[in-house]
């Protein structure tokens, strides 16, 4: 009965090959998976992009290792293999080759951060990583 009870608190495992579907003619579609996770909390495996600057709240993570950070002018450009992340708190960037796990909760829809002016398209807030 504990076990029940406590697997409903459990963190949902999400990849990049997860986020979005082939709607065929119209192009790629968010996932049914991300629209039933929007709004609660998820882990997902992947590399910190080069950020904009080093005392940032806020970084790309891609499903690859990336030399240059791959932000965007408009969520048009967005790509399926990146994922926003804005910290909870400020953390020490890793290299980009380094594998990171990141917790969070899940948000998608266009959305632009007043501060950066980074428009996104799919992030994930109140969020803390580590090194695998």
């Amino acid at each position: 009965m504990i076990f029940a009870a406590l697997s409903c608190y459990a963190q949902e495992k999400l990849t990049f090959d997860e986020l979005y579907e082939d709607t065929g003619v119209l192009g790629l579609a968010f996932s049914q998976k991300v629209n039933s996770l929007s709004g609660r909390e998820v882990v997902i495996d992947g590399f910190m992009a080069p950020p904009l600057k080093p005392m940032s709240n806020f970084f790309v993570l891609t499903k690859a290792p990336m030399a240059m950070c791959p932000f965007c002018s408009s969520d048009t450009d967005w790509s399926a293999d990146i994922l926003v992340v804005y910290l909870k708190s400020r953390q020490i960037f890793v290299q980009h080759n380094a594998i990171i796990r990141v917790k969070g909760v899940l948000e998608y829809g266009s959305w632009t951060d007043e501060k950066s002016g980074f428009v996104s398209l799919l992030r994930l807030r109140d969020a803390t990583f580590e090194t695998k």
